[in-house]
């Protein structure tokens, strides 16, 4: 099955500072009696006619030692105000039991072999684990958990070769996701020679005799323009045994520097070769190129405003897209005529949205999501309806497993309140069955989950799950906490998130808002929360905070929010926008300042999501909103613990660092010890991909600490 219109970068977990790094670095200072007053170097300019001033220019030099030493003293400032507080051994320990659960990753299928990740107990890193036979033994393939002493070398990736006999996986340190590819033999357990790095996000395709493989690279420092090294990524073929430096370019040249490739081979044809070039999370690109022929790939696609994806199977080309249908459809023509005018459509646009399809066992097998739960749909290879696939509840599917030539299939499935599990079923019929499951010290029944729906501003219709123990009385003082991420078409299904129950268990409420800009009702969703719009996925969280209040969850002095990227650009949108209407707000390696942002690390990908400030009518509305910009003298704000991290290669540290500083200077309550605003930056760790699970131990310490201490929840 092909793997659908993913996204490559999306905050799927944010996490915070190691207490041990920070207490080993200075271990006999003084603490803080308040937060550092940061230098003021105001910077002046003009930008598309207005004035700017930007107080803090000088914190986005993070190598700088005066930046390090204002890191330093708010790392100071931040313990001295949350290791003192009470309960925080309690919530270690119910985190770490609830953490030891583990995770469960959804079986792949390569000849006689079955591979999966696992993660068990207090392991940091999940295993990659081998079998042969669908219930057969397993075997360890690659553990590294052995390559750190503090498990932060990841597993970002890996692709099975199609007969079984190699696995291609990328890793990284440091939660910098610059993984560096290795190929390991699945017989014997051995490493084969080859490594390949600047494989950062790669795509992978394999040959049907496993001899060699299609992959995406990064180029190296000098072969482009300063600091643009992170985009202009290339097809290039590998055989095994072969030097990587020599490995021949595919397809690349002349795209723009940040068009994204990924590399599929026929099913069942090793001589044609689609490539999908993502432009942005709106619009992409499709290539099939004829390798016996020799000839450039024929670009298929018409150069419209629409996501494409695809699948060759048997000498046809199966298209899903949401071209003229924003909850997308499925075509099908001939590879040897696929130009757009001999597309047919095969899967009309449904009431659900289609998230992705492909080829299983000569079949068609559709993922859908409706309501913001998941759908299983399985068609003849014509596109007629067979049945619907039974799941185990109202909840989320979390990974498939399954090939064009098998009649077998696995799903992995979870909810609120059912941890990952793992279903198989042969398409030939008979119902899914339970494969593996993981265990939680929880009891589903005692708590309850409803799906609410409110009006926004503009009298949009917009969904939420509110999650809580069963019996909650509704009177307006439950500590509640709302998260929302409203972006990059991602949608906010239920899933399952041990650490919650330490807030759960507490009497608090969880809260999911499915805002604008997710991908939770197609693609108008989507753009309804993007570029101009964006402005409409504040006002749908600020209206699922006021319907909380309405309803008697919560009130303003026991609502805190949390978010993370794009998330955390929401939280700096609601500190700046409704201060009034929160307690406190935890607020994850977020975007910040958006008249820069597009100027550090990946961040010119984003441009199609959010608009530059190098453009002047794009300007007006990032001004408009940009968290950094308004930030209020004299204000009184909710309690912020800002979190970032060191090694983040997705969003700059300095946004947080540079918000901070400003807030802690003009707001009412900067030098606060009872409503503080904390900074706390994570060492060894990225965006929040990879982390290790003590670091995540750590910071749902710091998280929930903080959390109970500013909403008045005894631990």
């Amino acid at each position: 099955m092909s793997g659908g219109r993913g996204l490559l970068w999306i905050a799927a977990s944010f996490f915070l500072l190691s207490m041990v790094v920070l207490a080993e670095s200075s271990p006999s200072a003084p603490a803080p009696k308040s937060p550092p007053v940061a230098k003021v170097d105001p910077v002046q300019e003009t930008v598309q006619g207005h004035k700017i001033v930007d107080p803090y220019r000088w914190l986005e030099n993070g190598n700088s030692p005066e930046t390090q030493q204002f890191v330093e003293q708010e790392l100071a400032y931040t313990r001295s105000l949350l290791d003192p507080l009470p309960g925080r051994d309690k919530i270690q320990r119910r985190l770490t039991e609830m953490l030891s659960i583990g995770t469960l990753g959804t079986p792949q299928m390569g000849g006689p072999y079955y591979f999966y990740t696992r993660r068990e107990g207090t392991q940091n890193q999940p295993i990659l684990f081998v079998r042969e036979g669908v219930h057969g033994k397993d075997r360890v393939l690659l553990d590294v958990n052995k390559l750190s002493a503090d498990g932060t070398v990841a597993l970002d990736w890996w692709f099975t070769s199609t007969q079984g006999k190699y696995v291609a996986y990328g890793v990284s340190a440091g939660g910098s996701e610059e993984s560096t590819l290795h190929l390991i033999e699945v017989a014997t357990g051995k490493q084969l020679p080859d490594v390949i790095d600047r494989t950062r996000f790669s795509s992978i395709t394999w040959k049907k005799d496993d001899s060699a493989f299609y992959y995406t690279r990064h180029p190296k420092k000098g072969d482009v323009p300063e600091g643009e090294e992170v985009y202009h990524v290339k097809v290039y073929y590998h055989v095994l045994g072969t030097d990587p430096e020599k490995d021949p370019l595919v397809f690349g040249d002349g795209l723009n520097p940040q068009d994204i490739p990924g590399v599929q081979l026929a099913d069942d044809d090793d001589s044609l070769l689609l490539i999908a070039v993502s432009q942005g999370w709106t619009k992409s690109e499709m290539y099939v190129a004829d390798l016996k022929k020799g000839a450039a790939p024929l670009k298929i696609t018409t150069g419209k405003d629409f996501l494409y994806d695809g699948e060759i199977f048997q000498g046809k080309l199966y298209i899903t897209t949401n071209e003229d249908a924003p909850n997308f459809r499925m075509f099908v023509t001939d590879v040897a005529h696929p130009q757009r005018e001999n597309w047919k459509e095969l899967i009309p646009q449904g009431d659900a949205v289609l998230q992705s399809a492909g080829v299983s066992g000569g079949k068609l097998l559709a993922f859908y999501e409706k309501n913001v739960s998941s759908l299983l749909k399985l068609f003849s290879i014509d596109g007629k309806f067979l049945r619907d696939v039974p799941l185990p509840g109202i909840g989320t599917i979390a990974g498939i497993g399954s090939k064009w030539d098998r009649d077998e299939v696995f799903f992995g499935f979870q909810s609120f309140t059912i941890p990952p599990s793992i279903y198989h079923f042969q398409l030939a019929g008979g119902e899914a069955e339970l494969w593996d499951k993981v265990s939680a010290p929880i009891d589903p029944s005692a708590y309850e989950v409803k799906q609410l729906w409110f009006t926004s501003k503009d009298g949009t219709k917009v969904p939420m799950f509110v999650f809580h123990k069963k019996g909650l009385v509704l009177n307006g003082k439950n500590p509640t906490l709302l998260t929302g991420y409203g972006g990059f078409n991602v949608s906010l299904t239920p899933t399952f998130v041990g650490g919650r129950y330490v807030w759960l268990e507490h009497g608090g409420v969880f809260a999911v808002a499915n805002l604008r800009g997710g991908a939770e009702f197609g693609e108008d969703w989507h753009r309804g929360g993007m570029l101009d719009k964006k402005q409409n996925v504040f006002d749908d969280f600020i209206a699922a905070s006021e319907f909380l209040i309405a309803q008697k969850y919560t009130d303003k002095d026991h609502l805190a929010i949390q978010g993370g990227s794009n998330g955390g650009l929401l939280m700096g949108a609601m500190i700046t926008q409704r201060p009034d209407l929160f307690r406190a707000v935890v607020c994850q390696v977020p975007l910040l300042d958006m008249l820069r942002y597009q100027n550090f690390l990946i961040a010119k990908l984003w441009i199609p999501e959010y608009g530059s400030a190098d453009d002047p009518k794009q300007f007006e509305w990032l001004y408009a909103y940009s968290p950094y910009h308004h930030v209020k003298a004299g204000a009184e704000y909710p309690a912020i613990l800002f979190m970032t991290a060191e090694s983040d290669t997705r969003v700059d540290p300095m946004h947080a660092k540079k918000m901070t500083a400003l807030m802690q200077a003009q707001a009412s309550n900067g030098q606060s010890h009872q409503r503080p605003i904390l900074l706390r930056i994570e060492t060894k760790a990225g965006h929040g991909a990879g982390k290790p699970v003590a670091k995540q131990i750590e910071e749902g310490v710091d998280v929930y600490s903080f959390l109970f201490w500013q909403l008045g929840v005894n631990p």
